[in-house]
């Protein structure tokens, strides 16, 4: 069998403190039930206030609880009267001077005892557990939560075996101790039996030299940059337009390649045509302008003389020799 060790108490002394801290001799196990019938009384009568933790001090003969709570309103009540009625209920059980405490859990999400009690009640309104346990994996990952792992154990959806589920996102380092680990564990009462439900959420680790962060109200691990700021930081990046320039020279300078000019590198979109091309076409115009005169020009009675000098331009258009 696989031995397991409570992930709070695995770091107490390291990364964690007591929830109780206060020294006694004679009267030890009587101050130890003090603090459990407390603590227990408290969960059950803020229940609606959203508990996360109960911590105990005892300087002298006082008592100071401090109080973890992600619904701080409902505590205090209008005025600090629901505050004062509890500091008074309380100095009566106990018959000391109490001082109570009450820190706001920023992001609830993140703390793994109100996550597992709010499946708890989702399990008790007949809500699909597999449905419960991903929007609360879901929830945490988007609140900045490193890694998360929840497990559902019981008659889950009230099969006559009992069995377990659970589902892990992101890192859970449970032997590292420098891990900032939370663990959390509630019941849920159906009507087909108890269903325990347990979560461990992992916010980052804890830097010796540093000031411990607050697990329950710290801020995520910081991000990159956005992305405007990391732009800004990198060297400008030079225009495209001045390589386009000379390649539109390139384009329409078809008689700078003629000039005997080196040809670039891109070569042009429309070819030039060669040489020989162009001086054909400059002899082929002048004859093409030719048949375009009336017949009676090149008629067969004319002078001798006339027909001397129309002798040599004769082989140049084949139309003269057809119409001779």
């Amino acid at each position: 069998m696989g031995q397991k060790v409570h992930p709070y108490g695995f770091r107490l002394g390291v990364t964690k403190t007591w929830r109780s801290r206060w020294f006694a001799k004679a009267d030890y196990a009587k101050l130890l039930k003090e603090d459990l019938d407390l603590k227990d009384s408290l969960r059950d009568r803020l229940k609606a206030a959203g508990v996360s933790s109960v911590e105990v001090d005892r300087p002298g003969n006082k008592l100071r609880v401090t109080i973890r709570t992600s619904r701080p309103g409902i505590i205090i009540g209008r005025k600090g009267a629901e505050i004062e009625k509890l500091k008074q209920d309380l100095a009566k059980k106990t018959k000391r001077e109490v001082f109570i405490d009450i820190q706001e859990v920023h992001k609830p999400e993140l703390d793994a005892q109100l996550v597992a009690e709010s499946i708890a009640l989702q399990l008790e309104k007949r809500v699909a557990f597999r449905r419960a346990m991903r929007k609360a994996v879901d929830s945490a990952l988007r609140f900045g939560c490193k890694g998360i792992k929840v497990r559902v154990s019981g008659r889950l959806n009230g099969a006559e075996i009992a069995r377990s589920e659970w589902y892990l996102q992101g890192q859970l380092p449970l032997h590292t101790l420098r891990a900032d680990l939370d663990y959390g564990f509630a019941q849920a009462y159906t009507t087909y039996g108890v269903i325990g439900v347990k979560c461990w959420t992992y916010k980052g680790e804890i830097i010796e030299g540093q000031t411990r962060r607050d697990s329950l109200r710290n801020d995520p691990e910081p991000r990159r940059p956005p992305l405007r700021d990391r732009r800004e930081r990198r060297p400008p990046v030079p225009a495209p337009l001045a390589q386009a320039e000379p390649t539109a020279q390139v384009v329409q300078g078809a008689p700078d390649l003629a000039s005997g000019k080196s040809a670039p590198i891109i070569p042009p979109l429309a070819p030039p045509q060669p040489n020989w091309k162009q001086e054909m076409k400059h002899e082929a115009a002048p004859p093409a302008a030719e048949p375009a005169a009336t017949p009676e020009a090149a008629a067969p009675e004319a002078t001798p003389q006339a027909n001397q000098q129309a002798i040599p331009p004769e082989p140049e258009t084949p139309s003269g020799e057809k119409e001779q």
